[in-house]
């Protein structure tokens, strides 16, 4: 029986998408742009000899067109490509649903660049559901801006503060000990409930602690309240078939907890990846082990941080040999994105980009794969590899890989 694992790292894109012209990205490409400024901030190449050994600078060269500047690195010994997306936004929940064989082919609801963000009615609703003394922000704004912003005045008003993005999203602030943890979980619940009507993929609790506008810094008890996905993913296929889906970090809530079998919560880049290697270690067969390395897109991406997001991918590329030295014969890695995040390019959205399409198995030759029609052609393989029925989207590439016994 086999097993597989992937890595989602998060808003690592490389290179524009096809359509990058009708989302305002022409010319982003996240790895290659952040690599560059690496270069240019330290006069040196970063060293990414197990990310290139597995084949993402060959994918990142041959989907964005530009050089990527790395040193140590290693001839690819994996399967690469790089897909492009279906779903009509660049957002986290199209680009995971997506890869799990279920297109977002609608259009989200969205809230204006205006200022005040939000609905009067919604905003009325919401107030007189949850009982608080009323809102702050009601914008789009930086997460971490916004603390600054309003952070004090959250914490003396007991008015959380919400805001917005590019994205389908409903944001709310809050205090962990003034205002309280599981009342913000609460409150996000009611919200939730609320936004369905308009349409809205997530709202988000972003829990923060410290004493000032000074201080202030989000927690690792973030909390995403997604929709349901419109269709059976490879988790709820799998998970039906009697496989285990395992969840690290924040997969569980991005699938809104259809398909997971177990989950398990870790803050930061390096906590993840520990986790992962530690379940992944004691996972049976018939298991997808499912990572998001949420950090790269959080922390480097949209705050625009393109050394920070290098050295961060760095650590990642320090660690991956301990996974790779897990993987049995009969064991695959998957490492992809769910969109760009262009730590270079102008504002602090998402960008449309290409994904990394990466599988690698021991003893793997040098496989490309070439330019993918969807990100649903990893979920399939993975449908294939698990010998499941076949997903609706999708081309699988399995007959690339030596297919488990």
């Amino acid at each position: 029986m086999a097993r597989a694992i992937i890595l989602m790292a998060d808003s690592l894109g490389i290179g524009a998408a096809p359509d990058a012209d009708k989302f305002g990205d022409v010319g982003a490409n996240t790895l290659a742009h952040l690599l560059k400024a690496y270069h240019d901030e330290t006069g040196k190449a970063l060293s990414l000899p197990n990310l290139s050994k597995l084949g993402l600078i060959d994918a990142c060269e041959a989907a964005g067109g530009e050089t990527c500047l790395v040193s140590d690195r290693q001839a690819s010994q994996g399967a690469w490509g790089y897909a492009k997306e279906l779903s009509s936004g660049k957002d986290t929940p199209s680009g995971h649903w997506e890869m799990a064989g279920v297109p977002v082919l609608f259009d989200w609801g969205y809230f204006p660049k205006t200022q005040p963000s939000f609905p009067q009615e919604f905003v009325d609703e919401f107030i007189a559901a949850t009982g608080i003394p009323g809102i702050l922000g009601n914008c789009h704004a930086s997460g971490t801006t916004i603390l600054e912003q309003l952070g004090e005045e959250h914490v003396k008003s007991g008015k959380p503060i919400c805001y917005t993005s590019a994205d389908s999203v409903f944001q709310i602030a809050a205090h962990e000990e003034s205002f309280g943890l599981e009342r913000l979980y609460e409150v996000c619940e009611i919200a939730r409930e609320l936004l369905d009507k308009l349409n809205i993929g997530r709202v988000i609790a972003r829990p923060f602690l410290g004493t000032s506008n000074a201080d202030f810094a989000r927690t690792g008890n973030r909390r995403d309240y997604s929709v349901l996905p419109p269709a059976s993913t490879l988790l709820d296929v799998l998970s039906k078939h009697g496989g285990e889906v395992i969840s690290i970090g924040k997969i569980a809530d991005i699938y809104a907890h259809q398909g997971i079998t177990q989950k398990h919560k870790a803050p930061g880049l390096m906590n993840l990846l520990e986790k992962s290697s530690e379940v992944f270690a004691s996972a049976p067969d018939n298991s997808l082990i499912f990572t998001n390395l949420v950090d790269f897109d959080e922390k480097f991406g949209h705050r625009r941080n393109p050394v920070g997001y290098a050295k961060a991918l760095k650590e990642f590329d320090d660690y991956l040999p301990t996974i790779l030295n897990q993987l049995n014969a009969d064991d695959v890695l998957m490492i992809t994105a769910d969109h760009g995040c262009d730590p270079t390019f102008p504002g602090s959205e998402h960008t449309r980009e290409y994904v990394p399409v990466i599988a690698y198995q021991p003893g793997m030759q040098n496989t490309p794969l070439g330019e993918r029609n969807s990100f649903a052609d990893i979920g399939q393989t993975l449908a294939q590899w698990f010998n499941l029925p076949a997903l609706e989207y999708g081309d699988g590439f399995l007959n690339k890989l030596n297919a488990p016994k």
